[in-house]
């Protein structure tokens, strides 16, 4: 092994995941040429680096200094703290403020920045505001850079070994190494394989009962991320046996103590993480709750309020929707699901206008802002979403709004039940007082919520509470293909895919991914957007049936975004790149930013010295740090199951063969129940048919039937 010291020149090529990184640098004091490679994240052009390691010869590259380990200095000449301050690491510096930082205090230009900031006002151009983030990004990187060395040791990225110190300061190595699965479980991006990883490296066995009881709660939630709010046990296992290569008999034994020491559940054949066992069985006991409290709003003659209702209204409703309208007056807990044209919004104005004359404490709420914003349009009442109504607290974390200081309400009406997840429907329901009715909306046959569970399905299906189901397509409904099409797919039928001009669905047959690719760009550049005015981003959203493989979600935004966005001005981050009015898409809730999973917005602006991208979603310009842009992603494209809840005026769905293995009735209803006056389908006659065959989605497997039935049935 040999030691030598170089400046780094620039960065050639980092990888974020790994953190293998090839450098230029210039060996001291000779200053001759050196290529330096190895798992280096973290380096900063114009910093020195003292590194140990072997000089190898690569066939394509010649000859490399592969580093095995190494430690980082500051620069001392000008020329180096110029190329350091320019590279990005002190927030606040760009290019140009590098170079008259330099100029202004030559060699003492580190010394004033971390000792004498106030000095920086003499440099023209530089205010306070900017002089305070310059000073503390340099005395706080000073601070955590050896910090980072240890991480990267660890086996972490560059990105998140930052997060991981922006979460637990200097405590973040002392965490990482204590229980490095707690921080698999608590931090976004750092799965359980990289904790495993770092584990094994830390000395902790593999047979050990932290590896055994830590993967098996890791599995469960990794299964909650598909949907399921338990899973089988016998499943589990043999997953746990694969992934850990460990013996059947260790992890039976390790599974059967986490069941008798409650950290696990177990309902007949399937296993539960604690958090959803309760909030499933909160789900049934706050609805018995509920079902069983006297409402707060006086009984109404039926039939003479719905004779009102029409005549105010000038509607006439038909027998089926009047049946849904009496259920809704009558019962405590009413249940309302339809498909698309069947009067879903019709009976919603109903049911509030009789409740208007007799009650002033409604609300009305949905899953997502699209939804809730869509619900005041139809209603011309305010609707908000769950989460603004149970007034989230981004500081605290959880609801303000809870069983100990509930919403002030007799009558709640949801919209787009289907979208609400376990979590979401058990924290609701206890912020209900127990005199409140509630209405359910939503349509049983569409995709469930994005989160665990499948509560409007599981409470419909338990026969416990009264349903309405509305079949009917009325005259108005009838006349669009989306419409039409969308309930011969559900009912199990092929669509109706003959050309026609003034049609609001279309279908092209092709079988080539890059033909249907390239079809895609085409009808966005010209039919779409020169020939029926759509907007090219706001009014046309593509919608897969995968994220991945051939016309997936991923591989169709790197194609828009070159199309139609070759923007010079970009940033990468997390394997991303993101350009200004890229398209993009928040990747989960993030309630101090109060922007929710799934909003899709575009980049208005990237500060490169600020290290923030600001992003407009509906008029609300929302900013993020650099190291936060793992919350976004493109957005020319987007999974169907993402986009639950929105609404598009075009929609474009690829069909492809190879999507097979997500093909589902449900799905593509789901999708093609998005659009508002077009809808485009791309690809093949075959594969269109294996989706409308395949009625068995992705089963769930979850618990509330199993509590519902139980706790209901207890009186």
């Amino acid at each position: 092994m040999e030691t030598l010291e170089a400046e780094v020149l620039n960065i050639v090529y980092t990888d974020e995941a790994s953190g293998y990184t090839v450098i230029r640098g210039s060996v001291l004091p000779s200053l001759a040429p050196i290529t330096l490679v190895g798992n280096l994240p973290g380096l900063f052009a114009g910093e020195r680096v003292s590194a140990v390691g072997k000089f190898e010869v690569h066939q394509s590259f010649g000859k490399q200094f592969q580093v095995s380990s190494y430690q980082i200095q500051v620069p001392t000449h000008t020329a180096g703290i110029e190329r350091y301050l320019a590279s990005g690491i002190i927030k606040g510096i760009g290019k140009s403020y590098a170079k008259k930082i330099v100029d202004t205090f030559q060699e003492k230009t580190l010394e004033i920045i971390e000792n004498h900031p106030q000095r920086l006002k003499e440099v023209e151009g530089l205010g306070f505001k900017r002089i305070q983030s310059i000073h503390s990004s340099y005395v706080q990187n000073k601070s955590s850079r050896s910090l980072l060395i240890s991480l990267y040791a660890c086996g972490l990225s560059q990105n998140f070994a930052l997060k991981l110190i922006k979460t637990y300061k200097d405590k973040a190595l002392e965490k990482l190494k204590n229980n490095p699965y707690h921080i698999a479980k608590e931090m976004r991006g750092i799965g359980f394989k990289t904790a495993d990883k770092i584990a094994l490296g830390c000395g902790i066995l593999k047979d050990s009962p932290l590896r055994l009881s830590s993967a098996l709660e890791h599995f469960l939630w990794e299964f909650a991320g598909e949907g399921h709010t338990g899973y089988s046990k016998l499943l589990l296992i043999n997953h746990a046996v694969k992934e850990l290569e460990v013996e059947e008999s260790l992890i039976c034994l390790n599974l059967d103590q986490m069941i008798e020491k409650k950290e696990l559940f177990q309902m007949e054949e399937d296993v539960f993480s604690p958090s959803l066992y309760y909030a499933e069985q909160g789900i049934g006991l706050e609805l018995d709750r509920l079902i069983h409290g006297v409402s707060g709003i006086r009984a109404v003659d039926i039939d003479k309020a719905i004779l009102w209702a029409e005549s105010i209204k000038s509607i006439q409703l038909e027998t089926e929707q009047k049946k849904a309208v009496a259920l809704a007056l009558k019962e405590k807990i009413t249940l309302i699901t339809g498909g698309p044209g069947t009067g879903k919004s019709t009976i919603t104005k109903v049911i509030l206008a009789i409740y208007e004359k007799i009650s002033s404490k409604i609300l009305l709420a949905a899953p997502t802002g699209k939804a809730a914003k869509r619900m005041t349009e139809i209603t011309q009442k305010k609707a908000q979403t769950i989460h603004a109504l149970l007034e989230f607290d981004p500081i605290k974390g959880g609801f303000k709004k809870n069983a100990g200081a509930q919403l002030d309400c007799e009558l709640l009406i949801l919209d787009e039940t289907s979208m609400i997840d376990t979590f979401l429907l058990f924290n609701l329901l206890k912020a209900l007082p127990t005199n409140a009715k509630i209405l359910m909306i939503g349509d049983i046959d569409q995709l469930p919520s994005v989160g665990p569970g499948q509560v409007l399905k599981d409470l419909i299906t338990s026969e416990v509470f009264p349903v309405a189901r509305l079949k009917t397509i009325f005259r108005q409904a009838a006349t669009s293909k989306i419409i039409t099409n969308a309930h011969l797919i559900n009912a199990g039928e092929f669509p109706d895919l003959r050309f026609d001009k003034t049609s609001d669905f279309e279908f092209y047959s092709l079988e080539n991914p890059e033909l249907i690719e390239n079809k895609i760009i085409d009808l966005i550049q010209e039919k779409l957007s020169k020939w029926e005015k759509f907007h090219k981003l706001k009014d046309i959203q593509i919608l897969c049936p995968m994220k991945r493989g051939a016309v997936g979600a991923d591989s169709l935004n790197i194609a828009l975004q070159k199309a139609l966005n070759p923007n010079s001005e970009f940033i990468e981050r997390f394997g991303r790149r993101f350009s200004v009015h890229d398209k993009v898409m928040q990747l989960k809730n993030n309630y101090q930013k109060e922007i929710t999973n799934g909003s899709v917005g575009i980049i208005a602006k990237i500060d490169p010295e600020e290290e923030t991208i600001s992003v407009v979603f509906d008029d609300k310009w929302i900013n993020y740090d650099f190291d936060e842009l793992d919350e976004l992603s493109l957005a020319y494209a987007i999974s169907i199951h993402k986009y639950q809840g929105s609404e598009c005026p075009c929609i474009i769905m690829p069909i492809h063969i190879s999507h097979f293995k997500l093909l589902f009735r449900n799905l593509l209803y789901t999708g093609i129940t998005r659009g508002k006056k077009k809808v485009i389908l791309i690809g093949s006659k075959k594969a269109l048919a294996i989706g409308i065959r395949n009625q068995d989605s992705l089963k769930r497997i979850t618990g509330l039937n199993k509590h519902l039935a139980r706790i209901l049935t207890l009186r």
